[in-house]
């Protein structure tokens, strides 16, 4: 608010000073002039710190041209209210002359009022709101967390490696809700993608997206039925600040269930949902940014992470019976149930796992990790985890 506030002032109290100053030094710097034009400037300085400091408030110091357009239309505006104001307060009657003096006056009595508002909010209003910003205290980094609410035709998703059962909607809906509680409760920000009630699978919104710092690749699913999805994604992707977006194209495919990252090593399921040209462009896409991809043969299971993910301290952890190499993995720990192959970092201590794994939960508290469990069963029909049911974004 103080750096709202205060960005609007300068731009208002340099256009009045200019203003002034310029009448009196045209007119042979007669004081006279402060005292018949102040009251005028005043009004339309005023107006402008109003109309500045809503525009700045939303946003106007972000861009050069937002500025600019503010500054102009504040600027044009306050003028022609202040001289409205001034012609009528000295008691002369709404007219057509009275019209065409209050337009006229935007080029020539508020002619510098109107330049120095938009000179002042492109160059000064951006570098005094920055730097009262500078001051703030720093807030602790935000974590969002990107959910979809499962569609209303949810039992018709797409299924690979499982016979497919009856899927009870309430109790999904259920499920959702309480995976969302859970992220919330360990103070994570959902933000829910838009609703597509009839796109089956887009409750798995991981397979949509996938996330490297601060590069955001939008995925080209491997399912035609799922493509539509990667729409609404992007758009709520936007609108998280600070993401660069880069994009999967047809005939490469990829799912984001495919992509495991660990550290600067980003495993990527060579899947029936992930093909070779999708690897390869997203290889091209990462690699500057640091990252190694390596390329994990999946036959046995729908997603890479179907089989294994890492834990905080970059294990990897899977079946054994699902994983086609687990040599290619450094450091491979099997777990005692399917259900324990998918955990969600939720901090450097924390998991967030499935509670149909409960052996695996024992497993990994002995590890020294605080394990929060989710019942998502009905998702796991569709060949879910609790990785596919949100993108986190740190």
């Amino acid at each position: 608010m103080l750096a709202v506030m205060a960005s609007a002032g300068v731009v208002a109290g340099t256009a009045l000073v200019a203003s002034l100053l310029a009448f009196f030094i045209g007119n042979g710097q007669s004081p006279q002039v402060f005292g018949q034009l102040f009251g005028h400037f005043a009004l339309a300085a005023l107006i402008v710190f109003v109309l500045v400091g809503v525009a700045n408030a939303v946003g106007a110091t972000r861009a050069w041209f937002l500025a600019l357009i503010t500054g102009f239309t504040s600027g044009c505006l306050a003028a022609l209210l202040a001289t409205t104001a001034t012609a009528s307060g000295a008691g002369n009657p709404f007219s057509a002359p009275l019209l065409l003096f209050v337009l006229g006056s935007l080029v020539s009595l508020n002619l510098v009022f109107i330049l120095t508002v938009i000179l002042a909010e492109v160059f000064l209003a951006p570098r005094v709101f920055d730097a009262i910003l500078a001051f703030a205290p720093r807030r602790a980094p935000r974590r969002v967390a990107l959910v979809r609410i499962p569609a209303s035709n949810l039992e018709e998703g797409e299924l690979t490696h499982l016979e497919r059962s009856g899927i009870d909607k309430a109790l999904a809906d259920d499920q959702w809700d309480n995976y969302c509680a859970a992220l919330v409760a360990e103070g994570w920000e959902t933000v829910e993608v838009d609703a597509a009630p009839e796109l089956a699978d887009s409750v798995f919104v991981e397979d949509t997206v996938v996330l490297f710092g601060d590069l955001a690749v939008i995925t080209s699913p491997g399912a035609e039925s799922r493509r539509a999805e990667t729409e609404a994604v992007e758009r709520a992707v936007r609108a998280v600040r600070g993401l660069t977006l880069a994009r999967i194209e047809l005939p490469g495919t990829l799912d984001g269930g495919d992509v495991l990252k660990v550290g600067s090593t980003v495993y990527v399921g060579a899947s029936s949902r992930t093909n070779a040209e999708g690897i390869r462009q997203l290889r091209a896409l990462v690699t500057p940014h640091g990252y190694d991809v390596v390329a994990v043969p999946v036959t046995k299971a729908l997603h890479l992470k179907s089989t294994l993910t890492a834990l905080p301290d970059g294990t990897i952890i899977g079946d054994p019976d699902l994983v086609d190499v687990p040599t290619l993995f450094p450091s491979f720990l099997p777990v005692p149930e399917p259900g324990g192959v998918a955990v969600v970092e939720l901090s450097p201590e924390s998991l967030l796992m499935s509670a149909s794994a409960p052996r695996t939960a024992q497993m990994l508290s002995t590890l020294g990790y605080r394990v929060v469990t989710v019942d998502i069963g009905e998702f796991e029909k569709l060949e879910g985890g609790v990785t596919c049911l949100s993108v986190r974004v740190r």
